[in-house]
Order: C-alpha cells, then sequence, then structure tokens
C-alpha cells in the first residue's frame, strides 16, 4: 500500500477544487463535492489530520475522475 501524505480538510479541498470538484452542499461538517460522475464527502474539522481511509478514498477519487476525462 503507497504512502499518503497528511492532510488536513483545507488540503484536501484545496485538491478537489484543482481537479475540477464543486461544493455541491454541506450538512454539519461535512462537505460534499461533486464532479460529473463523482462525490467525495469531506469532514471539516479545523487543523486536525484527515483518516488515512479517507486521504486513500480522495486520491483514488481524484485519480478516477481525471482518468474519466
Amino acid at each position: 500500500m503507497p504512502e499518503y501524505p497528511r492532510l488536513t480538510a483545507k488540503e484536501a479541498e484545496k485538491l478537489l477544487l484543482r481537479s475540477g470538484f464543486i461544493l455541491d452542499r454541506q450538512k454539519g461538517s461535512h462537505r460534499i463535492y461533486i464532479n460529473k460522475t463523482f462525490r467525495m464527502v469531506l469532514p471539516c474539522h479545523t487543523g486536525e489530520i484527515l483518516h488515512p481511509k479517507i486521504i486513500k478514498q480522495l486520491f483514488d477519487v481524484i485519480q478516477e475522475a481525471e482518468n474519466k476525462t
């Protein structure tokens, strides 16, 4: 399994926005970003590092979205 960087929600949000995702809606501390065919739910807790499983999911979704275009 590859080593993923430790990211905060703010850094992850920048990656999503650069990859063509837009903020669809927010419910509590969870922001939902959408692309044409993909969706990513990002928990936004200020200053906290995201869980490694969420970071893996983030990179998988970004890679899938870039391969589709």
